[in-house]
């Protein structure tokens, strides 16, 4: 017995030793900041001067009078909207094309996959290259007169971000996707098949209940990572035409860093982070909730 409490000892020292510099890492590049944010949200510090004066609530109070402020995150929430719909849509889409069998399925895995791995500053810039040259000179070429001038105007420029963003991540989340249906057994299918039920009935039944904690992994993944849309924007549209395509995290970052309002701009991000708490924790209760159900 003794023996055995000394071994687990042992074991809970090393899982420490094993987990302690992952710990670290994340307090000090994340939590530390997060709460050095907090505290300068209370404060008028331009991000040079010693000196920090406290506001108390004054920050906040301004951004819910601040026009910029509300667009921004107007901007962030159509963005954050369209992409979870989209990209969970076809992903899913995608991923039943590939798990039905057909021929080259590793080359089309991989084809899907490979933007991913591209950075969203070189995104940002094939696609402005793509729509300001490569296709209106596919216009020239077929004599059509198609607006492929996506991010010239504050009308179209949401969708040409929605196109970018989706080709680079769509791949990613169809893999999750198929991971989930891969791991679907066969057997009930041919069950199902025996009962009479449609290949609708099938996919509503079957298919969307098992893929609960796939689709959980995708809609949180998805969301968050659009509510935090930044780099993109930096290399395509710069928050342009006018501020048509300025989020919340280019808002914070024009305001903190060009504006030398730190105080503010921490405030801004305070107002980030607490709509990704309650946007995930929202999102996971209610899609675990329908994984039990399952």
């Amino acid at each position: 017995m003794k023996k055995n409490n000394s071994m687990e000892k042992s074991m809970e020292r090393q899982y420490l030793v094993m987990v302690l510099p992952g710990f670290i890492i994340f307090t000090i590049g994340l939590i530390i900041p997060m709460f050095m944010a907090l505290r300068y949200s209370f404060t008028s510090w331009d991000g040079m001067s010693s000196v920090k004066p406290f506001v108390g609530f004054q920050n906040y109070i301004d951004l819910i009078k601040d026009p910029e402020f509300r667009s921004a995150w107007w901007f962030t929430f159509k963005f954050t909207i369209g992409n979870t719909i989209l990209q969970n849509v076809f992903a899913l889409l995608f991923a039943m094309a590939l798990d039905s069998g057909i021929k080259a399925q590793k080359l089309y895995r991989t084809a899907f996959f490979v933007p991913c791995l591209i950075s969203a500053v070189i995104v940002g810039f094939v696609w402005l290259r793509m729509f300001s040259n490569v296709l209106p000179a596919i216009n020239d070429l077929l004599g059509t007169n198609f607006n492929f001038l996506l991010f010239g105007d504050g009308k179209t420029v949401l969708s040409g971000l929605l196109i970018a963003n989706n080709w680079q991540w769509i791949g990613y989340w169809m893999l999750i996707y198929l991971a989930g249906l891969q791991s679907i057994p066969s057997d009930l299918y041919e069950a199902a098949k025996v009962d009479g039920a449609g290949a609708f009935t099938r996919f509503k039944n079957i298919t969307i209940p098992m893929l609960a904690p796939a689709i959980t992994i995708c809609v949180v993944g998805i969301t968050t990572g659009s509510l935090k849309v930044y780099d993109l924007l930096v290399s395509s549209t710069k928050g342009g035409p006018g501020r048509a395509s300025t989020s919340i995290i280019y808002q914070t970052y024009t305001t903190a860093i060009n504006g030398r309002q730190y105080g503010y701009g921490s405030a801004m991000s305070v107002s980030l982070v607490i709509v990704l708490l309650l946007v995930a924790l929202i999102q996971v209760k209610g899609l675990k909730s329908k994984e039990v159900q399952a």
